[in-house]
């Protein structure tokens, strides 16, 4: 079964929060790049792409054949999506087992697990 883990960021330390990035230690920082680097060597992960903050999206819509446009996320909630891979695994629990291993999930956000549809 192939599943999509959807990396939302919470409160998650970021570079692209400087404060908060800077008050992880030079070793907490590091160990959040090398489990990032060992989720995306682990067989099975197909690694997305790390996306840029919220405030840079831009929402569109399509209304009575009229592109609209918006800027920042669709949404209004703290856990921003920040990036997402694809897993195949043999089951679920394979892929919960990956996504505790995602910092995000142990450092403020979440990781949402979806099985992907196959047509």
């Amino acid at each position: 079964m192939k599943y999509m883990l959807l990396i939302h960021q919470g409160d998650t330390p970021t570079p692209y929060d400087t404060e908060a990035w800077e008050r992880l230690s030079d070793d907490e920082r590091n160990a959040v790049y090398a489990a990032y680097t060992a989720i995306n060597e682990t067989p099975g992960v197909s690694p997305g792409v790390h996306m840029q903050p919220p405030e840079t999206a831009t929402t569109v819509r399509v209304q009575d054949g009229t592109t609209l446009t918006t800027d920042g996320p669709f949404v209004a909630v703290k856990e921003a999506l920040g990036g997402y891979l694809f897993f195949e695994a043999d089951d679920l629990d394979a892929a919960i087992e990956l996504a505790a291993r995602i910092p995000a999930a142990r450092m403020g956000g979440a990781v949402e697990v979806r099985p992907i549809a196959e047509w």
